[in-house]
């Protein structure tokens, strides 16, 4: 892609860390502007702040908005913001799903740190319904490309039992099912939406679940290729899911784990 002519954006909800970060990196180096909606602390903004400047140098367009992706009004404002940045002949052609907002909580405990229905709610809003959202707002506000992609992330949990990983279990299976509609519904209008199944990547959100280490040892005892997955590994995939090869793939979940399912 041509970098001084491409009028295509990437929309990488959760684009300051792991693999949404790293999908934003290959995304700009392969041409896309990029436009980054993230949640950080102030504390933690230099770091952010050097691979946001990583992007800018790629010689694309870039933007960041440090507000909360989940709440109706701040998506009302963000789309506003993003039809004011990027010219009016420009649009998003690849809109990247990488929210982590979950609770990690057993549903069984001697104390009374246990999932609630509120916890449940929270975690499938976040990470599951908040896509829906967002497609449907950016449709809307007619900011797709005619040809566009919808990735999410998802992984082993929508389908395998993880001790404290209910909740998000529960959004990962939710997510998909809502990826599969909006294939089947919207293709009508040129979107293509797919999942991404990511093997065991050592990235922050994976290191807040309990018994992480042992996650960890287990998958590389697992892979073929006996080590993790890394998050360029998926942003690699992310990539391949936005090329001209890859329009006839729609409504699937893609498995980026190197064969760490295949035992």
């Amino acid at each position: 892609m041509d970098k001084a002519k491409t009028n295509n954006w990437a929309l990488v909800l959760g684009g300051s860390k792991g693999l949404g970060l790293a999908s934003a990196k290959k995304l700009a180096r392969n041409g896309y502007h990029i436009l980054v909606v993230h949640r950080d602390r102030s504390m933690d903004m230099k770091d952010i702040a050097n691979d946001f400047k990583e992007i800018s140098n790629t010689g694309v367009q870039f933007k960041s908005y440090n507000q909360d992706a989940i709440q109706k009004s701040n998506r009302d404002d963000l789309i506003q913001k993003i039809r004011d940045f990027i010219p009016d002949d420009h649009k998003i052609k690849v809109l990247v799903h990488s929210i982590a907002k979950g609770n990690l909580k057993p549903m069984y405990s001697s104390s009374d740190n246990e999932l609630s229905n509120q916890d449940f709610q929270i975690t499938i809003n976040s990470m599951a319904i908040s896509l829906y959202d967002w497609v449907q707002a950016l449709i809307k506000a007619s900011l797709f490309a005619d040809d566009s992609r919808i990735i999410a992330f998802t992984s082993e949990g929508s389908s395998k039992a993880v001790s404290n990983y209910g909740a998000v279990a529960a959004a990962k299976a939710a997510l998909e099912a809502i990826s599969r509609s909006m294939a089947m519904e919207f293709a009508e209008l040129g979107i293509k939406s797919n999942c991404i199944q990511a093997g065991v990547t050592d990235t922050e959100s994976l290191r807040r679940i309990p018994g992480s280490e042992k996650l960890i040892r287990h998958a590389k005892l697992k892979n073929p290729s006996a080590r993790l997955t890394t998050p360029e590994d998926v942003a690699d995939v992310v990539y391949l899911l936005c090329t001209e090869e890859a329009k006839w793939i729609n409504g699937t979940v893609i498995k980026v784990d190197g064969g760490e399912s295949l035992s």
